[in-house]
């Protein structure tokens, strides 16, 4: 049974990970605002963004070790000041290399949170409700994007750009104050040993990356996350404003039921996999060959798409997210717990790698294919652009079904028979009814 207490340390957790998400997404709302204060064109400002998710993906090894030794608190806590320093530092920059270097401090400080308050989850919480929480976590963390989406846009708009980004920055270091005052790492009296030294931190880290649990929740990460978070963090706004023809407000509103309906689809998932832990790359494939059809029909539409083909591919990205969060949960049933911070890093290294690529890849095409300086890229230059993610879902799908054969192959060895998924399914309907 899990305590009240485990709620407590995990809402803490939850609001931790929601500011980072609200750091993480402010400048995409605020991309042309961003064009105009430094006279940057598209691919100068997803520079911005690339260079955030490079070192939000490069850190996360590290910082898994460091959240393996130095525990949960330490680590969202130190993350939360790190933003803060980068949105003080974004509120004053007036020029390019500046913006550029608050970013990366967004971004470092981003790597600290989400894998950290997993941990949390996983240290104060057991059995199915793990999968559940973990899904949770995820998707009410994305309220964060909502902020974004719209306070810090009214905010742009009503003040100024200096004003808007201190007020993100002291929201930070809030958030660091309440985490050392109420969030705590297990709860008391739970062994969790600390690693010794850096032999051992050498043989976690080579452990979680020879697992092939491990691998197959990366590349799980990749194929469901990058698409959704390319879209929701930069290039989905101008996308159907400028390419679409959209208003900000409708624009506005469908980035919010992105979030909106991942918050529904989440738990769903998490229950899916705690019920059917052996069948979780079903799910896997098929949200990726729906985020794929969705696309391929918006990409191929003649012109601008309707507004009803628009709301799918948002509803079918709206899965996105809550798929990424299988990958989690993969690394935390295939490893132990004195190395899950690094195998939950390694994780966490798929699709934000995926995405930066795909964000600095949409921006080269579209700078390429518009004339001069301009930023009024047209429907055919972001369709160009969207076409990449096409080559990122292939090298997913083949990692994903490498490795779970390579798992089912292990689970063969041990005795484990898996019956086919609808013979499965209608077994546990059978049970079901009979109890």
């Amino acid at each position: 049974m899990n305590s009240r207490r485990a709620y407590v340390v995990w809402v803490v957790g939850l609001l931790a990970y929601g500011v980072a998400v609200f750091h993480r997404g402010s400048l995409g709302v605020a991309a042309t605002d961003a064009q105009e204060r430094f006279s940057a064109g598209a691919s100068a400002v997803s520079l911005f963004l690339v260079l955030q998710l490079a070192v939000y993906a490069g850190m996360q090894v590290p910082v898994g070790v460091a959240l393996d030794r130095f525990g949960s608190r330490a680590m969202v806590a130190t993350g939360a000041l790190t933003m803060a320093a980068g949105q003080l530092l974004l509120a004053v920059a007036t020029d390019v290399p500046t913006a550029i270097v608050a970013r990366v401090l967004v971004g470092a400080g981003d790597a600290m949170t989400f894998i950290s308050v997993l941990r949390v989850v996983t240290l104060w919480f057991s059995g199915p409700t793990v999968p559940v929480i973990t899904q949770l976590t995820g998707i009410l963390g994305q309220l964060g994007q909502i902020a974004a989406a719209y306070p810090l846009v009214l905010a742009l708009h009503h003040t100024s750009w200096t004003a808007t980004f201190t007020g993100a920055a002291a929201l930070g270091v809030l958030v660091a104050v309440l985490v050392v005052v109420a969030l705590r790492d297990a709860p008391p009296g739970t062994p969790v040993a600390p690693v010794a030294g850096w032999a051992e931190i050498k043989q976690n880290v080579a452990g979680a990356w020879h697992e092939s649990g491990t691998r197959i929740g990366l590349y799980t990460h990749l194929v469901t996350q990058f698409s959704g978070t390319v879209f929701a963090l930069l290039w989905g706004y101008p996308f159907l404003v400028l390419g679409q023809g959209l208003s900000a407000a409708t624009a506005a509103g469908l980035l919010t039921l992105l979030v909106v309906v991942g918050m529904g689809v989440g738990p769903v998932l998490g229950k899916l996999c705690g019920r059917w832990p052996l069948r979780r790359s079903v799910l896997v494939f098929g949200i990726a060959g729906a985020t794929i059809t969705a696309w391929t029909a918006v990409l191929l539409w003649p012109g601008r798409a309707p507004l009803w083909l628009l709301v799918v591919l948002v509803l079918v990205l709206a899965t996105n997210g809550p798929g990424s969060m299988i990958g989690f949960d993969y690394a935390r049933t295939w490893n132990p717990v004195h190395r899950l911070g690094s195998a939950t890093g390694v994780v966490n290294i798929g699709g934000f790698v995926a995405s930066l690529l795909t964000v600095l890849a949409v921006g080269a095409v579209l700078d390429a294919l518009t004339p001069g300086t301009s930023t009024a890229y047209d429907l055919g230059a972001f369709k160009a652009a969207f076409a990449v993610q096409y080559l990122f879902w292939a090298i997913g799908l083949l990692g994903v079904w490498k490795h779970r054969q390579r798992l089912r192959d292990r689970l063969a060895g041990d005795g484990v028979v898996l019956t086919p998924l609808y013979t499965a399914v209608v077994s546990r309907v059978r049970r079901s009814r009979v109890r």
